[in-house]
Formats: C-alpha cells, structure tokens, sequence
C-alpha cells in the first residue's frame, strides 16, 4: 500500500508539471517578431522625436531628411467649422489644402517665431515595412495654441531607415475675434 501511495503523490507532483509542458511556448519565430515589431516602433517614436526636435531647432535640413526626398504629399484638412469660418471670410478658402514637406521645412527654418508641437495619444500600427501613426496635435507658436486637430503620418521603412511618406491633418485654428 505504501508503493501506492507513493506512485499517487508522485503522479499529483508531476500533473503540474505535465500541465505546464503541453502549455505551447512561443516559437522562436514569433518571440522575433514581437522583438522585430518593438524595434520598429521604438525607431518610429524616434523619427517623431527628431521631428520635434527638428521644429524647435528651426533645422528645416534635419527635418527634410526624415521625409522620403520625393514623397511630397502634406494635406491640411479644415474641419467643417474651421471651413465655415474661412468661408465667412473668404468665398474661395479651400477645405483641402496641399503643400509639401519642403515648403513646411522652409517656414521652420526661417521663421523668428516659436513652435512647439504637442502630440498625444499616438497610435502606431507597423508591419515592419509600412507605418502609419496617428495621433492629436496642438500646434503651439510663441507659446500659444495656433492650431490643433489629428494628424496621421505614413512611413515606410527604407533602405536607411524610416521615413515619413505623407502626412495629413484636420486643422482647427482657434476663432479669430
């Protein structure tokens, strides 16, 4: 009887044991590619803060250099009220607006003014190829909020690293009195 109970106490010892060993481990495979995606969001966090560094700097180089040289898509969108009140002003104020990141890299570099660009609730969704990034924005000057609304970024991963393909915004300026 005593064999017995020893062959049962062992037996409940080892269940846990068993339990755990047919628990599935990631594959080396997918513990990669967890590492892979956290790398690629860490260098996509890092090209937002070398923009925002870039912008306070008043580097419109820096800043050209996270931009694909021939990607030139920067849309500014009026959200419906903004619109209502440029259209108030002006009959032929446009709702879109397309310009380029050159342009934006320009009034940085040669501005006096202050710029400060605030983000939150970034949102970065990557395969490791292609990123798109989205977030809120407020756009300070002279440490006022000149403009604020969201902002989604595409990137793509290139030969040296990620760089920005487009961005596009909804822009509410603040009421002009």
């Amino acid at each position: 009887m005593l064999e017995l109970k020893n062959i049962v106490l062992y037996a409940l010892a080892l269940l846990p044991i068993a339990t755990i060993a047919q628990t599935p481990a990631p594959s080396t495979t997918q513990t990669e590619a967890v590492n892979d995606h956290r790398a690629d969001q860490a260098q996509i966090e890092q090209v937002m803060r070398q923009y925002h560094a870039a912008i306070l700097a008043h580097d419109g180089t820096t800043l050209s250099s996270l931009f694909l040289p021939d990607a030139n898509l920067w849309l500014n969108v009026l959200t419906d009220s903004a619109y209502a009140q440029a259209q108030a002003k002006s009959a032929t104020a446009q709702k879109v607006r397309i310009s380029g990141y050159r342009d934006f890299a320009k009034l940085v570099s040669t501005t006096p003014k202050s710029f400060d660009p605030e983000h939150s609730n970034v949102v970065i969704h990557t395969d490791g190829t292609i990123a798109a990034v989205y977030f809120n924005f407020v756009f300070n000057v002279d440490g006022k909020a000149n403009n604020r609304g969201s902002e989604t970024w595409q990137l793509v991963k290139a030969a040296d690293g990620w760089r920005i393909a487009s961005i596009i915004y909804s822009s509410e300026p603040p009421a002009q009195q």
